[in-house]
């Protein structure tokens, strides 16, 4: 959702600039391919930056002020037995109405005449919700979300006029009223630049180290270096990467897994991710990281963590996005459509997706 037109103004060099900035330029300098070029602007001074994306969130358990540290020497879980998803639905779940297998509402984000749009949609019925005023940096867009919960709404809100990539932290309520601001000088830019982990905290980036942020009082404590991609709905797993090194964990065990992406696919992107954590960790959802600073949330695969093998949903045709939500429910987003699945990954039946629908990411069901 970020504006082509602003990466391609002209670029000038700066170097010794500040935290922020120096954290600015490294997210956006991973890019491999973009090859074009933006003015930022801070203080009074133009940064240099190459577009890129990089996955730049962290998560931790809702219960805690710090993460959890990934115990030394922690063995690998292999061995264990690999869910295989029959494809099988039982009788009668073909295309449902909605209230059957989805009695929740759907969190999707749009947008229309410089505002950003939260829409919810329970059964058939779309209802705009919130609106947000975009900024001139295109942060908001970028980086608004719904929590697990469907309560809050979380993004980060440039200054009039500013392009720079850092804006202030913002929450509130579903319905875009009791609005909070929680921090300054929060890095919008990239393919996930704010995370939610469980309902109640946010992990984001201000200089070094990343902070996770508690919505409900403002408090950020910083963590460390190891970086958190995503999180479980509750919180409780965390998926981590620490140089080549990708883990799973939620305090008590960890395990470590691995993947090999495909090379053609991957030649289109800047590397992969996870962007999403099942309830009981078992399973995580992989995604692309793009080669220009925009939000990326659609899924490619999911993987069982404790065999490190892709797993084989139970549908036909493309999967856009699958999302695990706070009831153990996961959703496959199609075209057109919503396959339900259980927690083991069978389908309970399918609703079919308004086509107004068709261009909005959905962000979250509760």
């Amino acid at each position: 959702m970020m504006h082509d037109s602003r990466l391609r103004l002209d670029l000038s060099a700066l170097a010794d600039e500040v935290d922020n900035v120096d954290l600015r330029d490294r997210v956006l300098r991973t890019s491999r391919r973009l090859g074009v070029q933006r003015v930022v602007a801070s203080t009074a001074a133009v940064v240099a930056v190459l577009a890129a994306a990089a996955g730049v969130a962290v998560a931790m358990r809702p219960d805690q002020t710090t993460l959890p540290p990934v115990p030394a020497g922690s063995a690998t879980v292999t061995g264990a037995p690999t869910v295989e998803p029959s494809g099988k639905a039982p009788a009668g779940n073909g295309s449902s109405s909605p209230g059957s297998v989805l009695a929740g509402t759907r969190w999707y984000l749009g947008g229309a005449q410089n505002k950003v749009t939260i829409h919810a949609v329970k059964g058939q019925q779309d209802t705009v919700v919130a609106k947000i005023a975009e900024d001139a940096a295109g942060c908001v867009s970028n980086t608004v979300k719904v929590s697990p919960d469907g309560k809050r709404i979380a993004w980060v809100q440039g200054a009039a006029g500013d392009t720079s990539g850092l804006g202030a932290l913002m929450t509130s309520a579903i319905d875009g009223t009791g609005k909070k601001t929680l921090g300054t000088g929060i890095l919008c830019l990239g393919t996930n630049a704010i995370r939610w982990s469980g309902a109640d905290k946010l992990v984001v980036r201000k200089g070094e180290p990343q902070q996770v942020v508690d919505v409900r009082t403002g408090t950020a404590t910083a963590l460390d270096q190891r970086e958190f991609q995503a999180a479980s709905p509750d919180g409780s797993w965390g998926a981590r990467q620490l140089n080549d090194e990708r883990t799973v964990g939620n305090g008590q065990q960890t395990r470590a897994y691995h993947y090999t992406p495909d090379p053609v696919q991957a030649e289109h992107y800047d590397g992969w991710e996870a962007n999403g954590v099942a309830r009981d960790g078992r399973y995580i959802t992989l995604g692309w990281k793009g080669t220009d600073p925009s939000r990326e949330d659609d899924s490619f695969a999911v993987l069982d963590t404790t065999t490190s093998e892709v797993v084989a949903l139970p549908v036909s045709g493309d999967v856009r996005r699958v999302l695990f939500t706070a009831d153990g429910t996961v959703l496959v987003r199609q075209a057109g459509k919503v396959v339900v699945l259980d927690a083991t990954l069978h389908k309970i039946g399918e609703v079919a997706e308004p086509k107004a629908l068709e261009g909005l990411t959905l962000l979250a069901y509760a």
